[in-house]
């Protein structure tokens, strides 16, 4: 079946690629990176053949949950530079074809930040109801049984005015009340300010958490919990989360971007596919671009699963709503470190591949795996907060490997994360010299999705799926592609007779060029595609 007609826009046709500064590139060897660090790596990013850098917060912050705390919207840290720092940046992107997103966080702010120090003065402070305040309950306990995602109650008291305030992940960082208009004025104020600036869109974090139940009710225990897993997990966050009225705010949020020619933004979401899909929005109310579809790192790596999953997302799309697939982000193992590095190179094949957008995490391109963090190194909130559990997101934000050399080319000083000790063998300059290397295969890969319309346009059709494989077709305008990928490091056949085709590209560089007719064999750890012959069926 052919797509329908429709305009693809860059975000459609390329891909994003996430940096987290603190971990790409230091230029001035205080061991943290920064803008100008960044720059001095665009020639990297234009090679690599992406079309947009999405850029963690970089925003002034005290840095409690490291930039996802924000002190100020329209600055910049000076940890990581300066506004002119940023606008050279972007400007400089810009001219290598490259676009820019930033993070919005529009949930919470810093407890440091003046709205929040105003909201906190006094309960008769204009900016009180900026924040969700709440009274005691008669024994004095919190106002109901929310939990907040970094561990304990998400209600902090307040001794000075006596009443307690909300925070959904630490206590520096209190919720904004999104009912308050005026709250909405400000941070849509945000936005126009960064747009007319001349970014070309936003990551929108923590997107179902900005409308809470107005009846603050308890929410239920979790049935499935489990002591390993997070503390916030004892509970479902039916009340506290994906309420109805938040669709009201991303209609209304979209129509600001929609003002600006050629603007996107994607919606962070962890959400199972059915609500997932409302965020989208309708055909005559648009919501977000893009939710993240986060299945292709939540799944077990399992050919059944995901087989299964990607049908039913391509099933649940709405008509106008365009697919996305990411195996990796700075709150997520690494997928090296979840499937290994032989299965690393086939999941690159499956993400590049899939009908949609995809965004590559820095660094997962050369392989670069979690890297073990001493408990007395741990600086993510989320570790330190449950000990114990292994839940610290340290080991996925260490450190660019771009190099051999002394701090891995990513820093002259001390790296604020200790770098993997594999990092004379698995960097970028070994890499690129290496035609069978992770990075070439991503490189490889990324050229041909820009010169394919097929893998950036075609439409998506299952061919066949079993306990090992997954092969699905990509078709546009007569061109047909086979999509096999062996997610086993046992061999395994398509059991399903192959159209006559060739090769195009796989994991196994000899197989390449290869005619292939009926039968189509793997071996363990392989993926390839194949240009089907014209005609074929």
């Amino acid at each position: 079946m052919e797509p329908a007609q429709e305009s693809f826009h860059w975000w459609k046709h390329g891909v994003i690629y996430q940096i987290y500064p603190r971990s790409f590139q230091d230029s001035n060897g205080d061991g943290i990176g920064d803008l100008e660090g960044i720059r001095r790596r665009i020639g990297y990013l234009k090679e690599l053949g992406i079309a947009a850098v999405w850029l963690s917060p970089m925003f002034p912050s005290p840095m409690f949950d490291f930039g996802y705390d924000i002190s100020d919207y329209t600055g910049v840290d000076p940890l990581f530079g300066t506004l002119e720092d940023f606008d050279a940046l972007l400007n400089d992107l810009h001219a290598a074809g490259i676009k820019l997103l930033l993070d919005f966080v529009p949930n919470h702010t810093s407890h440091l930040h003046p709205w929040f120090l105003e909201s906190r003065s006094s309960r008769n402070n204009p900016k009180r109801d900026w924040y969700l305040w709440q009274d005691a309950r008669p024994d004095g306990s919190a106002p109901n049984n929310w939990l907040a995602q970094f561990g304990g109650s998400a209600w902090e008291w307040d001794e000075a005015t006596g009443q307690y305030y909300y925070h959904a992940f630490l206590k520096e960082q209190p919720d904004l009340n999104w009912r308050n208009p005026e709250v909405e004025k400000a941070m849509f104020d945000v936005l126009r300010f960064w747009l007319d600036r001349g970014v070309d869109g936003f990551r929108v974090d923590a997107l179902t958490h900005l409308i809470k139940d107005i009846h603050l009710r308890d929410n239920p225990p979790n049935p499935d919990y489990h002591p390993r897993q997070s503390d916030y997990d004892q509970l479902l966050p039916a009340y506290s989360a994906d309420q109805p009225e938040i669709h009201d705010i991303v209609r209304r949020m979209r129509r600001v971007l929609d003002a600006y020619p050629e603007r996107m933004m994607v919606g962070e979401v962890y959400l199972p596919v059915n609500r997932m899909m409302v965020y989208y929005g309708t055909d005559d109310s648009r919501g977000v671009h893009l939710p993240f579809n986060f299945q292709l790192i939540t799944l077990p790596w399992n050919a059944p699963q995901i087989a299964a999953a990607i049908d039913q997302y391509e099933g649940a799309l709405p008509a106008h709503g365009w697919p996305n697939w990411v195996l990796g982000n700075h709150d997520q193992p690494r997928i090296a470190s979840r499937v290994g590095a032989d299965q690393a190179k086939v999941a690159a094949l499956l993400l590049l591949t899939l009908r949609g957008t995809p965004t590559v995490y820095y660094g997962d391109e050369i392989g670069m795996r979690d890297v073990p963090i001493h408990p007395d190194q741990v600086r993510d909130p989320q570790g330190l907060n449950m000990p114990g559990k292994n839940l610290s997101r340290d080991p996925a934000r260490a450190p660019m490997q771009w190099d051999g050399g002394p701090g891995a080319g990513f820093t002259g000083g001390t790296p604020w994360l200790p770098l993997d000790r594999n990092f004379p063998r698995v960097n970028v300059e070994r890499e690129r010299l290496d035609p069978h290397s992770l990075l070439a295969f991503y490189r490889h890969l990324i050229a041909l999705r820009a010169r394919e319309p097929v893998v950036a346009e075609g439409a998506y059709a299952p061919f066949y799926a079993d306990t090992q494989v997954i092969a699905f077709l990509r078709e546009n305008l007569g061109q047909r592609l086979l999509v096999a990928v062996n997610l086993t490091h046992k061999p395994c056949h398509v059991g399903r007779h192959v159209p006559p085709g060739t090769v195009l590209i796989g994991t196994v560089p000899e197989r390449e060029g290869e005619r292939v007719e009926g039968t189509l064999g793997l071996a363990g750890d392989e993926g390839l595609i194949l240009r089907l012959e014209t005609g074929s069926s």
